[in-house]
């Protein structure tokens, strides 16, 4: 197996890179990242050197880049995760989200239905995306597999758009795809603009712990071990032409979850219980905020066995422990001299 996977420098990336690595030494994997700001190549020192792993720069975006490539490797399958995914970036700048997110995805599924057009056994193109594609719930209710798609931030839909496409090449030219859409990830390598690593830096510094509205917003979390095996599942036994939700069963509202860190930073900083609480401060929120999304991963669970196997405080423990046992890697994101340490040989 020739297995090209997408965006794994970056944060799910990275997880799935070293597993399917770590796992299937008769598979050559080969990454595919364009190292912009959220893509980092120290996620994956500890396998950069294992004769089944092969990194390759490149942008999905560049259409002939993508086709070249596909001619050069061979590829058997693919894990498309290379994605704009932050929501307050994709307000201020939606163009880089369609660039990334719908063209570069099309530039693979072209690339995949030449390269696969003599024969598409035993190939698969794994399109992983988000909850967020749904839109948003109200208090009650979860998002299945076939709840409509209502978008509502130029991420999400940039990323409905993407869906749409892989099932339209599967409808149309008989790609064989498999889709996933997951809730919001969380664990080691998350590069600090997402809520939770973000909040952990602030503490640590002890600067504002900035929370939108009124910080009632839900969120479904699941830990990005569990996702990454989660992947290797739907990759491997998954049904083609089939949609999984993978959810972590973790519902938490943003200030409770923000509460809980603080709890936990404080003693593992040894500081006064409820010093870290003082650094909350609401802002104003953000344009088209969703109050809540969850998941119902019942049919994975169903069909491929799969439940996550970390429970929300034990993950988030871990995650704090991570931060803390690696502020080195933190401060270089932080500052951004991540980028130096690769910059001779891909720059």
């Amino acid at each position: 197996m020739k297995l090209l996977i997408t965006g794994g420098a970056g944060f799910i990336g990275s997880h799935v890179v070293r597993k399917f690595v770590n796992t299937y030494k008769d598979y050559k994997i080969y990454n595919l990242d364009a190292l912009t700001y959220a893509g980092n190549l120290e996620n994956l020192r500890d396998i950069e050197n294992h004769e089944n792993y092969k990194f390759i720069k490149g942008d999905i975006v560049d259409a002939d880049f993508i086709e070249e490539t596909f001619k050069k490797y061979k590829f058997n399958g693919v894990i498309h995760l290379a994605a704009e995914s932050h929501v307050d970036r994709s307000i201020t700048d939606p163009l880089a989200f369609v660039r990334t997110n719908i063209i570069g995805t099309v530039n693979l599924l072209n690339a995949a239905k030449e390269a696969w057009k003599e024969d598409f056994s035993n190939k698969r193109f794994y399109h992983v995306s988000t909850d967020e594609v749904y839109g948003s719930l109200g208090k009650e209710g979860l998002f299945l597999e076939t709840t409509a798609y209502d978008p509502n931030s130029p991420y999400s839909a940039s990323k409905a758009s993407s869906d749409h496409f892989v099932r339209a090449y599967g409808e149309t030219y008989g790609l064989p795809y498999v889709i996933t859409n997951c809730s919001n990830n969380y664990g080691p390598n998350q590069f600090p603009e997402k809520l939770i690593p973000l909040f952990i830096h602030n503490i640590i510094e002890n600067k504002p712990l900035p929370v939108y509205g009124d910080g009632r917003y839900t969120r479904d979390w699941l830990f990005v071990e569990d996702h990454a095996g989660a992947i290797d599942l739907v990759f491997r036994e998954g049904k083609n032409h089939e949609t999984y939700n993978i959810g972590g069963f973790n519902e938490w509202q943003n200030i409770d979850l923000v509460t809980l860190l603080c709890k936990l930073m404080d003693k593992k900083l040894s500081r006064p219980i409820g010093s870290s609480e003082k650094l909350i401060s609401y802002v104003k929120d953000r344009p088209g905020h969703d109050l809540r999304y969850a998941i119902d991963a019942n049919k994975i669970n169903r069909e491929l066995g799969w439940n996550p196997s970390v429970t929300f405080e034990e993950g988030l423990e871990r995650t704090i422990d991570w931060y803390l046992g690696n502020e080195e890697w933190l401060n270089n994101v932080t500052s951004g001299s991540y980028q130096e340490y690769y910059k001779k040989m891909y720059y």
